[in-house]
């Protein structure tokens, strides 16, 4: 469910008219719904309110910091993986004790960052990762609190690029090889407290039994911990609760929930969940302007001034998303292309897709962009990155200021002929 929709002829978000907000900022933008937002949280908080949770949403899906005080004034925590999204969460007020820091890549710099900052424990890719963390630990005279990442082999049924369950995937060790880290943390890491256990399985996923078959998997290691005297009292089950785009049905988080109750019943644990575009995705919208249109002998194109540097789903993934007019004249619909400006064949944000004829100088808003669009968003063409708007009732307030031409350059100098390199 979610809050853009048409209001006679106009497309608005909530209460307030997408052309008025395209009126000062300009496209392409992405404006997002706060109450969409508030909205996509409680219901996940309801879900799990019969059990001790901590619903840590996915700062890689959209890492504005409006949008994360959104979440963090529901009294949500963070899943951050980079040096770069603990910074932003702890600048929206996030609470440290409810972050987790996962990702395969983590740094020294970034593990000592994580353990200054107090967060509540890092999810441990590997066996090496553990033993930096100890380390680094130990310098610091802390102790790091951590959850190794299972990997169950399961498959989570959606795009390859997006599954991170499977045995052929670089995530996460597997669970016999991980129960061998956690008895030997506890021998010999003096500065590791092994609280939870770790499983993500993949992204988009429109099915429960993938999560059903891992939560089954992971059931079974925080046992034999519990046999070998590791009382663990975290289960993290991760993010992938996928959304719909086009014609998917997934799952209510209430069913999800239920689910997962059932699988965790007398562990004993809190629960963590990690959901980031369940949150997020259709939150958001990209509006773009229609630069031209161009008729061909086997296709006709909509030009738009949005790229796949703006939303690089459909060109990295053949992702679907719904595009509509910003005012419906009611025209009849024809098949095009939307493509955007890039010099790439594989520039587009739909295919052979029916939508009303559109002229030059209209609007269209790119449906469910609200997750993985501004983050993914790059400087390619040397293009300017769009602007974020958060639309609260009949306000909207602009929460990231289009890029302009000199901020393309910042950070850049040129090489001076005659002086020394710096040493």
């Amino acid at each position: 469910m979610h809050y853009f929709a048409y209001k006679g002829k106009r497309f608005c978000a909530e209460s307030v008219p997408v052309e008025e907000i395209i009126a000062e900022t300009g496209t392409p933008v992405y404006i997002y719904s706060e109450k969409t937002l508030k909205r996509h949280y409680k219901a996940f908080d309801k879900a799990f309110a019969k059990t001790p949770k901590l619903i840590c949403y996915s700062v890689k899906a959209n890492s504005n910091i409006a949008v994360l005080r959104t979440f963090a004034s529901e009294g949500g925590g963070f899943d951050i993986v980079s040096a770069g999204e603990l910074y932003r969460a702890l600048k929206a007020g996030a609470d440290p004790s409810k972050i987790v820091y996962s990702g395969v890549g983590k740094r020294e710099d970034e593990i000592e960052y994580g353990l200054r900052s107090r967060i509540l424990m890092f999810n441990v890719e590997s066996p090496q990762e553990l033993r930096a963390i100890d380390s680094i630990a130990a310098r610091l005279r802390k102790k790091a609190g951590v959850a190794i990442r299972v990997n169950p082999n399961v498959d989570p049924k959606t795009h390859p690029y997006i599954s991170t369950g499977l045995k052929k995937n670089k995530f996460g060790i597997e669970a016999e090889e991980a129960l061998r880290e956690y008895v030997h943390a506890r021998a010999h890491l003096k500065n590791i407290d092994p609280i939870g256990v770790d499983c993500h399985i993949g992204s988009q996923i429109t099915e429960i039994s993938p999560f059903v078959d891992a939560l089954a998997k992971t059931r079974e290691l925080v046992l034999s911990l519990r046999g070998e005297g590791i009382a663990v009292k975290y289960l993290d089950m991760g993010g992938g609760l996928g959304i719909n785009y086009d014609k998917e049905e997934p799952p209510h988080p209430t069913r999800y929930g239920e689910a997962v109750l059932e699988g965790t019943k007398g562990l004993g644990v809190t629960l963590i969940f990690e959901p980031g575009r369940a949150m997020v995705g259709n939150a958001g919208i990209l509006v773009t302007r229609v630069l031209y249109t161009k008729k061909g002998s086997m296709k006709n194109f909509v030009i738009v001034d949005a790229g796949m540097n703006d939303l690089a789903r459909p060109s990295l993934y053949g992702s679907y998303h719904a595009v509509k007019p910003v005012r419906d004249k009611g025209r009849e619909e024809i098949s095009v292309d939307v493509a955007g400006p890039i010099c790439e064949s594989g520039d587009f944000l739909a295919k052979d897709r029916l939508i009303p004829a559109v002229e030059p100088g209209e609007f269209l808003a790119v449906m469910s962009a609200g997750a993985y669009g501004f983050s993914m968003s790059s400087n390619y063409n040397t293009r300017p990155r769009a602007a974020e708007v958060m639309v609260s009732g009949k306000e909207f307030h602009v929460i990231r200021q289009r890029e302009n031409l000199s901020d393309l350059l910042r950070g850049e100098q040129l090489v001076r002929q005659g002086r020394r390199k710096n040493r």
